[in-house]
């Protein structure tokens, strides 16, 4: 019986492997010789990496919302709180005896703004079930839900790029410290501890550190009020991550399908997950001077889509307030872009490596008028909440928390208020049948 399950679980699709391993190959080779510089090459690669993390750990920014709200399960807010602390504890190392104004920080400004677009955007990702990087990994696993959500959330951007350039709602702080007014404006956690005997960032970290447990503390209480009501269901994938069986020792052969199986198919667990993320962050923030962004370039692409349509570049300037290069830099040399498409390319590579992908791809092809609708109100109020916001999830969230900035702590504040209303409203037209 034991070998039976061994054998399912390490069964493996050999030609989706090869298909894999030749492509990725493939791929880095014409990354290496056609992208014009070595930024673009390492942004290449780290698109790579945390497309592969995100779906190897079956993790996501947008579910730690949803998967609380639908199955009373936390454990992906709580690994993400994990996260948060150890990007902002690894970023120390370069922020610590340097110059903060020497790096792109994201000290977004905190104002309506910022309150609103969160709002909006934690309400169109229950709707579409991703967000700005999951849009782009649901690409693979989820092609329909994932094109019209991107479609939308790529007009929803462009059409908020003026507000978000020209409003001073937007672009005005209601608050600020020294170092936040020469970055975007916003409060600089490090400028509040200046007394610490380590330039402020001892204090930044315990606070970090602080604010992380009380999310935590409260995720667990949440669960334990779920479970007493009888509503807790928990995660399917994470009941499965937590099951999974270390590699055997003493049955270990380098050459096997059960060894192939644990390197490159058993999915990793949130926590690992979060690990490689903070170590993909770090890496981007010591060799770009900047953090992870992801929203931004759906508008740029929807600007050249309207180019290609006719319309003229000075137009697109005029409307969106914002430099002619944004929109006439070709695809393959705009840095952000050639990220985006390497987390797409990564996620190809592990379920291809894993011999999942076809499996993946063809369970979710089929979508109703309703899904349509639904997706589609999704991309849009995302994509107009990273305007307001100035970024995503990974935008005005992840980063700025891991670069100190109170505003990544407000936005995840609203962005779960947002993801509530949102699961409310679509519990009660699921109900109504509409």
């Amino acid at each position: 019986m034991e070998e039976e399950k061994l054998e399912l679980k390490t069964k493996v699709n050999y030609l989706e492997v090869i298909l894999g391993f030749i492509g990725i190959i493939i791929t880095i080779i014409l990354g290496k010789m056609f992208l014009k510089t070595d930024i673009l090459f390492f942004k290449l690669l780290m698109g790579i990496g945390l497309g592969y993390a995100l779906t190897r750990a079956y993790t996501g920014f947008a579910g730690s919302v949803n998967r609380a709200y639908n199955t009373g399960s936390t454990k992906l807010m709580r690994t993400m709180m994990f996260m948060f602390f150890i990007s902002a504890l690894l970023t120390t190392a370069f922020l610590l005896k340097g110059n903060p104004v020497d790096y792109n920080l994201w000290i977004n400004p905190i104002n309506v703004g910022l309150i609103l677009g969160a709002i909006l955007f934690g309400f169109g990702m229950s709707f579409s079930s991703c967000c700005a990087t999951g849009v782009l990994t649901d690409l693979v696993t989820g092609l329909p839900r994932a094109f019209i959500t991107l479609v939308f959330f790529s007009i929803g951007v462009f059409i908020a790029f003026p507000i978000q350039n020209t409003a001073s709602w937007v672009t005005n702080s209601w608050f600020s410290t020294e170092v936040g007014k020469q970055l975007a404006g916003g409060v600089y956690l490090p400028d509040l501890f200046k007394g610490d005997g380590l330039e402020g960032y001892l204090g930044a970290l315990l606070l970090t550190g602080v604010l992380c447990s009380i999310v935590i503390i409260i995720g667990y209480a949440y669960e334990k009020y779920r479970k007493k009501n009888g509503t807790y269901l928990g995660h399917p994938m994470e009941k499965t991550q937590g099951e999974l069986e270390e590699i055997d020792i003493k049955r270990f052969k380098l050459f096997s399908t059960e060894t192939y199986y644990h390197f490159f198919v058993k999915p990793w667990t949130l926590k690992q997950g979060a690990i490689i993320l903070s170590i993909l962050f770090t890496l981007l923030m010591g060799v770009t001077k900047a953090g992870w962004g992801a929203s931004t370039p759906y508008g740029i692409w929807f600007g050249k889509f309207l180019m290609i349509l006719g319309v003229s570049p000075e137009s697109i300037v005029s409307f969106t307030k914002m430099s002619a290069d944004a929109f006439t830099t070709p695809f393959f040399e705009h840095a952000a872009s050639v990220q985006n498409f390497g987390i797409v390319i990564g996620t190809i590579f592990y379920l291809l490596s894993a011999g999942k992908l076809k499996e993946t791809f063809t369970s979710e092809l089929h979508i109703t008028k309703k899904e349509i609708f639904l997706f589609a109100l999704g991309g849009i109020t995302m994509g107009i909440g990273t305007r307001l916001s100035n970024g995503c999830n990974v935008g005005a969230l992840y980063t700025p928390i891991a670069n100190f900035s109170l505003s990544g702590w407000i936005f995840f504040i609203f962005m779960v208020l947002g993801g509530i209303l949102g699961n409310t409203v679509a519990k009660k037209l699921n109900e109504r049948g509409l």
